[in-house]
C-alpha cells in the first residue's frame, strides 16, 4: 500500500508538472535596436515584471535586432501575422500605420521629457477611436510608447542655422514626415539600413545623422562625426505594439496584467532612458573630443518656423484620423502650461 501511494504521488506530481507546462506561454518581443539600448533596457523590465506577476507562467522572450532579419518590415510582417506578437514600432513603421508618423514630427512635443510619456501613454490618447484605428486596420494594437531621448543631430561641420544644413545629405528614417522635415530645413535626406549607418558615415556616403544620444554611443557613431547637435526639436519615440488576434485572445487576467504593467512602465522607460542617455553622453565625452553644440532659443526658432507647416503635410497625408490624433497631442501640451519644444 505504501509503496502504491507513493507512485500515486509521484503520478500526480508529474502531472502537476504537465499541467504547467501545458499552461505556460511565451510571449515574443521583436526589438528594433540591439543589447544596450533604450528599448533593450525596457524590454528586460518588461519581462521581469509580467514573468513575475504571472508565477512563471508566462515567459518573455527578447529579440534584439539582428535576431528576426535586419529589414525593419520583416519586424513589422512578424508582428503582422502574429509569429511574433509583440515589438517596437518607430519612425520605418510610418511605412506601415501611416498615421504613427505623428511621433517624427518636429517641435510638437513638451519639454518636459517625462510630460511625453504622460501624454501619449494616456487613455485620452493611447486609447483614442483615432489612435486604437490606425493600427488595428493594419492588424496591430497599440499598446504603449517609448520616448527614448531627444533626437541629436550629427555632422562634420557646425550647424546652427537652416543654411548650415542646405544640401546636407543626413540619414533619416524611411519615413515621409521626416524626410519633409528636413527638405524644409533644406538638407538633402537619404536613408540608409541602420546596420550599415557606421560605414556610411565613415565612408562619406552620408554626412550627418540623427539619433538619440545612447544610439549614437552604443552604436560608436560619433566615432565618424566631428559635431553633435542639440537642437532638442524631437524626441525619438517608439510605439510599443501588438498582433491584434494575439492581443484580442488574451484572457481578461492576462490583459489586465498586461495593462498594469505597461502603466507601471511609463515611470520605469523614463528613468530608463534618462539614465542610458545621460550616461552615455559622459562616455562621448571622455572617449573623444567631439564638438558638442546647444543651439540657443533664437536658433531653435528658425527651425521651428519651417517645421510647421509640416504639420499640414502630416494630415494631408494621413488624413482624418491622424488630425484627430495630432488634436489631442496639442491640447494636452497647452493645457501643461509647458511650451511646445
Amino acid at each position: 500500500m505504501q509503496m502504491r501511494n507513493i507512485v500515486l504521488s509521484i503520478t500526480a506530481l508529474g502531472l502537476v508538472g504537465v499541467a504547467s507546462t501545458a499552461s505556460a506561454e511565451t510571449w515574443r518581443f521583436g526589438l528594433e535596436e540591439t543589447e544596450g539600448s533604450v528599448q533593450y533596457g525596457y524590454a528586460e523590465e518588461f519581462k521581469k515584471l509580467i514573468e513575475e506577476k504571472s508565477d512563471g507562467d508566462i515567459t518573455v522572450e527578447l529579440l534584439p535586432y539582428g535576431s528576426w532579419g535586419s529589414s525593419y518590415s520583416a519586424l513589422y510582417d512578424a508582428i503582422q501575422n502574429g509569429a511574433i506578437p509583440l515589438g517596437f514600432g518607430s519612425g520605418f513603421l510610418g511605412g506601415t500605420v501611416p498615421e504613427s508618423q505623428l511621433m517624427s514630427l518636429n517641435f510638437v512635443m513638451p519639454n518636459d521629457q517625462l510630460e511625453t510619456a504622460e501624454i501619449l501613454n494616456s487613455d485620452d490618447f493611447l486609447k483614442s477611436d483615432a489612435w486604437q484605428e490606425s493600427f488595428r486596420e493594419r492588424g496591430l494594437v497599440p499598446l504603449a510608447t517609448l520616448p527614448e531621448g531627444y533626437q541629436v543631430w550629427t555632422a562634420n561641420k557646425e550647424i546652427r542655422t537652416p543654411e548650415d544644413m542646405e544640401n546636407l545629405q543626413i540619414r533619416v528614417m524611411d519615413n515621409s514626415l521626416l524626410r519633409a522635415t528636413y527638405e524644409a530645413y533644406g538638407a538633402s535626406p537619404i536613408t540608409i539600413a541602420y546596420g550599415e549607418l557606421y560605414s556610411a558615415l565613415q565612408q562619406g556616403q552620408a554626412e550627418g545623422n540623427i539619433q538619440p544620444v545612447f544610439a549614437h554611443e552604443n552604436m560608436g557613431f560619433y566615432e565618424v562625426q566631428d559635431y553633435m547637435i542639440f537642437a532638442d526639436q524631437s524626441q525619438f519615440i517608439a510605439n510599443f505594439i501588438g498582433n491584434e488576434e494575439w492581443y484580442d485572445g488574451l484572457s481578461d487576467e492576462q490583459r489586465e496584467m498586461l495593462e498594469s504593467t505597461l502603466d507601471e512602465m511609463v515611470q520605469k522607460g523614463h528613468d530608463i532612458q534618462s539614465q542610458f542617455n545621460s550616461e552615455r553622453l559622459e562616455t562621448i565625452k571622455e572617449n573623444s573630443d567631439i564638438n558638442i553644440i546647444h543651439l540657443d532659443e533664437s536658433e531653435r526658432e528658425a527651425f521651428r518656423e519651417l517645421a510647421k507647416p509640416v504639420r499640414q503635410a502630416y494630415v494631408d497625408m494621413v488624413g482624418e484620423r491622424g488630425q484627430k490624433a495630432l488634436d489631442i497631442v496639442l491640447k494636452h501640451v497647452e493645457q501643461s502650461g509647458d511650451k511646445a519644444e
